[in-house]
């Protein structure tokens, strides 16, 4: 052993077998890996005493120099030390998280006469600040209620009782238009403080008791007769009814409550919170980590839940989960939603986490090109259980009618795209009559045997546009007549003929996958595309073998006066119902006159 080895054995013996924290430290003395354990003893020395299959844990390992502990009371005070120590030190090996843009909050200014905005901008100084909000169109529709309810204003001028005794600003045309009170000329200064609190309550969350203090005043002014004031706060209830059945998704029993939402992609792991206040969600925000050793879903989770009611500044107790978090607060009620209104709201945290996942993914995809084909043909790999990834796949069709203008068709995909300049065209050469299977093995062998022959390099996949019977005749080819080994699927349709599932292995088994994934939508791009293909090229042909019947038949019509005739007329059928005079005015006297008269003979036969 050498000096290093000594040090971390001898402190490998001196770890306590209790609850706490863990530093690693390389040679340098910088903090590189921060942990917690239940048991320190057991969990310091499982990275030393056996061999990691991750290679990040192998590399962790290898730079340790030296180890410090904390022992704690719980497990509970080892994760907040944890989580503080993380934040502190930023260490290379632990979980990285990352915050994406910045989510719009609503501020009410610290102004004697406050307005209220969507800002992405904290300044405590300048105002309260409401947020953030990470979904949906939540803050505008906030803020349209607000405005529609109080005449508040939403200038920037820098008004005081001063500016506004002095008269220095004046009204402008929101006033004339009843949007604003008119308080640059004093006009609602005793109603203003009262509104913004009505506002404040509204961000809160707080809309049914608003909307109980509203028709309590409605019925009082009603009882006077003020029937005008009492229609005016009737509008105002419908339009705080109408905001209340857009936002609120539970019942009124649901007062404060946090819901998590929580899904993964590779390395990066997304977490979603909500916060409901009465029924209505009146803060949200989604976070994303990337992992960096092998931690576990419910450490993450744990790790999420802290880091965004931290953020958001909850203190609610009921707290609603996809799964138990690793380490949480004794005194938060942990509820996994199965039904009812939890499982709406546990459904939207859910929704929202998966939103910012694709939004994050496409972000990624501009940046990054070649890293949307990665990411799908490596989920694809994965659900086929292939040895590589299908950076090349190859998808065959058949196309005939009735046997006639039998043709078939390959389209190329390469890095989940298509490469139209490796499409290949075929017409069926040893095949008689209508038999698709036949046809595909002879296609199919071709293709291969081409390739074979020019030592060139085989697809990673493919693909069949049709069930087991193509897949049957693909094999043949492949495997019994060309001696090749290469994975073979075929897409099932259903009965509209769309894409259903995917087929893979003999015997064949369904791989089934949402419609929504992006593997789906790949392979219904690759069926769509080959089956175009095929069929554009069996009509060209099928139109050439229709045109030669008809006018490369008769005598005297070469390819240059063909094109003439079909520019002219634009069909061969117009060519056959255009009248003599037409033919000698297209090609002259003498050589219309007798391509007209082949054209009847042909006709009256």
């Amino acid at each position: 052993m050498n000096k290093k080895d000594d040090h971390i054995a001898l402190l490998l013996k001196r770890i306590p077998e209790s609850p706490g924290v863990y530093q690693y430290f390389d040679k340098d003395g910088q903090i590189i890996y921060v942990g917690k354990a239940k048991n320190l003893h057991r969990r310091v020395n499982s990275y030393f005493n056996k061999d990691h299959q991750s290679s990040k844990t192998r590399q962790l390992v290898s730079h340790i120099a030296d180890i410090r502990y904390v022992v704690v009371a719980s497990e509970q005070d080892a994760f907040l030390l944890e989580n503080n120590l993380i934040k502190q030190y930023q260490p290379r090996y632990n979980i990285l998280l990352k915050d994406g843009k910045s989510y719009p909050s609503i501020c009410i200014t610290k102004e004697a006469y406050p307005r209220i905005f969507k800002t992405r901008t904290i300044n405590k100084k300048a105002g309260e600040y409401y947020g953030p909000y990470s979904f949906g169109n939540t803050v505008e529709m906030v803020l349209e209620l607000i405005h529609k309810l109080y005449p508040i204003r939403t200038c920037n001028m820098p008004l005081t009782a001063d500016s506004i005794e002095k008269k220095k600003v004046r009204v402008c045309l929101k006033y004339h238009l009843k949007n604003c009170c008119g308080i640059c000329e004093g006009k609602g200064k005793e109603e203003y403080g009262e509104w913004i609190d009505q506002a404040r309550k509204l961000i809160k969350g707080d809309a049914h008791e608003i909307g109980h203090q509203l028709e309590e005043q409605m019925l009082a002014l009603a009882a006077e007769m003020k029937y005008e004031e009492a229609a005016d706060l009737k509008r105002k209830i419908e339009l705080l009814e109408q905001f209340k059945s857009k936002t609120i998704i539970t019942n009124s029993s649901a007062k404060d409550t946090d819901v998590f939402g929580y899904d993964e992609q590779d390395d990066k792991v997304y977490i979603a919170m909500l916060h409901v206040h009465n029924g209505s969600i009146v803060q949200g925000q989604t976070i994303e980590y990337r992992r960096k050793m092998e931690e576990e879903k419910e450490e993450l989770l744990a790790m999420g839940m802290m880091e965004l009611r931290e953020r958001l500044e909850s203190e609610t107790k009921d707290v609603i989960v996809p799964f138990i978090p690793e380490v949480f607060d004794d005194s938060l009620h942990i509820h996994i939603a199965v039904s009812g209104d939890k499982k709406k709201l546990l459904d939207l945290a859910m929704q929202n986490v998966r939103q910012y996942k694709l939004d994050r993914l496409k972000q990624d995809d501009k940046l990054n090109p070649e890293q949307r084909g990665v990411r799908i043909l490596t989920e694809l790999q994965q659900m086929m259980g292939l040895e590589k990834m299908p950076k090349w796949i190859d998808c065959f069709d058949n196309s005939n009618i009735q046997g006639e203008s039998a043709v078939a068709g390959c389209v190329v995909y390469r890095m989940a795209k298509p490469s139209k300049s490796d499409y290949k065209k075929f017409d069926i050469k040893t095949v008689e009559g209508p038999d698709d299977y036949a046809s595909m093995r002879e296609v199919v062998r071709r293709r291969y045997q081409h390739l074979l022959d020019e030592n060139g390099q085989m697809p990673d996949l493919i693909i069949a546009d049709g069930g087991l019977g193509q897949m049957h005749a693909i094999r043949e080819a492949v495997e019994d007549q060309l001696g090749l080994r290469i994975p073979i699927a075929g897409l099932k349709k259903n009965d509209k003929h769309r894409t259903q599932t995917l087929l893979f292995g003999f015997p064949p088994k369904e791989i089934s996958m949402p419609v929504t994934s992006e593997v789906f939508r790949l392979l219904t791009n690759i069926q769509d595309e080959v089956h175009r293909f095929a069929i554009s090229f069996h009509k060209a042909k099928r139109s050439k073998a229709q045109i030669h019947s008809q006018l490369d038949d008769l005598q005297g019509v070469g390819e240059v006066t063909k094109q003439k005739i079909l520019t002219h007329f634009g069909s061969v059928k117009r060519a056959r119902a255009a009248s003599k005079d037409e033919w000698i005015k297209l090609l002259g006297k003498r050589r219309g006159s007798d391509i007209y008269e082949q054209i009847q003979a042909k006709i009256s036969l």
